[in-house]
């Protein structure tokens, strides 16, 4: 009696166990090389047919809304070399950052911007069109991987502007591998396209970049 009993109380936690394992299972974080990571790409054509950077809402109340910081200052404290002093309504004075794509060195947070790897609008034409609202701040306050927004010099940030790699690299020479694999971790975090001329300039980085890994968690 008691083993089968203990034989259908086994059975059950079995056949409970893929349901509670799988969310976890579904974002498992993954580390691969660069040339792979581009091939897991999904190719697409791009439009920005409806396009509006109001569509993603940003710089909402961040992580903890309670210290009074939005989205931009917590990225700007959590990426500071040396931390700035954090006044009323959470302003931030002093500190220091370094710009990693123009190797530039900032003393003022005015000076800074904070980039989203992979911009609105591209992430728009990639695939974002089709998601909720929800979907978009998520996309658009994502702290949940380092790469997904990036405190740069406002003049390296707006040079950039909506352009993907195909387009733009940035100043600084020495980092394009790095970027290469921030810009694939985020297409691939948030499953958004590439259209086929931005993929040909991710393999040519790529075979470029033979050492670079990319590291991604998908997005809840």
């Amino acid at each position: 009696m008691v083993t089968t009993l203990s034989r259908s109380l086994a059975a059950a936690v079995l056949a409970v166990l893929p349901l509670t394992l799988s969310p976890t299972a579904a974002h498992a974080a993954e580390t691969l090389p660069l040339a792979e990571a581009v091939t897991r790409l999904p190719v697409a054509t791009e439009s920005r047919d409806g396009y509006s950077r109001d569509s993603f809402r940003h710089w909402n109340t961040g992580l903890d809304p309670a210290d009074g910081c939005n989205t931009r200052s917590e990225v700007l404290l959590d990426e500071a070399i040396e931390a700035p002093a954090v006044g009323a309504g959470c302003r931030l004075t002093g500190g220091r950052w370094f710009s990693y794509y123009d190797a530039t060195w900032v003393t003022s947070a005015s000076n800074l911007d904070i980039d989203h790897m992979v911009p609105l609008a591209e992430a728009w034409d990639s695939g974002a069109s089709a998601w909720s609202a929800g979907r978009r701040e998520a996309y658009a306050n994502d702290q949940g991987a380092p790469q997904s927004l990036v405190a740069v010099t406002a003049r390296s940030n707006r040079s950039k502007a909506d352009q993907d790699p195909a387009q733009w690299l940035p100043p600084a020479a020495d980092v394009h591998c790095r970027y290469a694999a921030e810009w694939v971790a985020t297409k691939l975090r948030w499953n958004l396209a590439v259209d086929t001329t931005e993929r040909a300039a991710l393999h040519d980085l790529a075979n470029a970049c033979p050492d670079q890994t990319v590291s991604y968690e998908p997005a809840p």
